[in-house]
Order: C-alpha cells, then structure tokens, then sequence
C-alpha cells in the first residue's frame, strides 16, 4: 500500500494549484493573463513535472522496501539510504516548486494571509529539517559507490 503523501509534498502541490488558478485571471499592467504567456506555461509544467517525479520516487522507494521488509529484521544499510535519498530528493524538489510559484505569482504572493505566504513559510521552515540537508547526497552517494560512511543512521 503505498504510504500518504508527505507534508512537504501536499504544501507544493497546493501552491503550485493556487498559481495555476491565479495565473487564469490575473493580468500584470498591459500585459495579457499570466497563463497566456509561454515562459509561464514552461514554469508550470516543469515545476509539475518535478512535483510528480519527486513523488513517484518516494513512493515507489517507500513501497519497494515496504514489500521486502521483514517483522523483526532491521532494514539494511543501502534501503535505509534509498530512504533517505527520495525524501531528501522530494522535500528539495518540493522547495523548488514552491519558489516557482511564489516568484511566478509576484505581489500576490507577499501579503500575510494569501495562499502563497503561509505555505512559503511552512515549506521552508520544513525544508531547514535535518532530512532535507544537502550533505544526504553526499553520504547515499559514499553507499551507492560501496563506500559506506563510519556513521549512517
């Protein structure tokens, strides 16, 4: 059964959505609707693309060691940084869509109580965690090049 979506990933997913439904009314001054305008339409599917693939690895991470896991023995070493490596991936990637549709929504995004500005301070609040450290890369990287680090929990 594959696990609930994380905090991180439902607050990116609902950013990027408040963008895309801001994007189809609001017209910056002379300018036509932000979704009629291709650098835009670029943003949103790359960011919608990182949102869905962040996702789809953890997932299927998560379900694949799942399935394999068994009652009483501890998960090994390699699964345990396969773990690590998703999460760290998703929340970073969540992160990254979160900045596109705060930057993309301009002005409207900055004023306490919209539906950018809360879920901009709460996703990077979650991604100053300890799981979301960029040093994680380095470390699932020793143990994918068969050179596992001294200390690895």
């Amino acid at each position: 059964m594959p696990p609930a979506s994380p905090p991180w990933l439902g607050i990116a997913r609902a950013m990027l959505d408040e963008f895309v439904a801001l994007a189809s009314r609001k017209s910056p001054r002379g300018l036509g609707r932000l979704a009629d305008n291709a650098v835009v339409q670029a943003e949103v599917a790359c960011a919608e693309a990182r949102l869905g693939s962040a996702r789809a690895y953890l997932v299927e991470t998560l379900t694949t060691i799942y399935a394999q896991a068994r009652e009483t023995a501890p998960i090994e070493i390699a699964d345990r940084a396969r773990v690590r490596l998703a999460c760290t991936n998703a929340i970073q990637g969540a992160a990254e869509v979160t900045d596109v549709a705060y930057k993309a929504a301009g002005v409207d995004a900055i004023f306490p109580g919209s539906p950018f500005e809360r879920r901009f301070r709460d996703m990077h609040t979650l991604s100053q965690q300890i799981q979301a450290r960029g040093a994680h890369f380095e470390q699932v990287g020793q143990i994918l090049l068969g050179m596992p680090p001294e200390t690895f929990l």
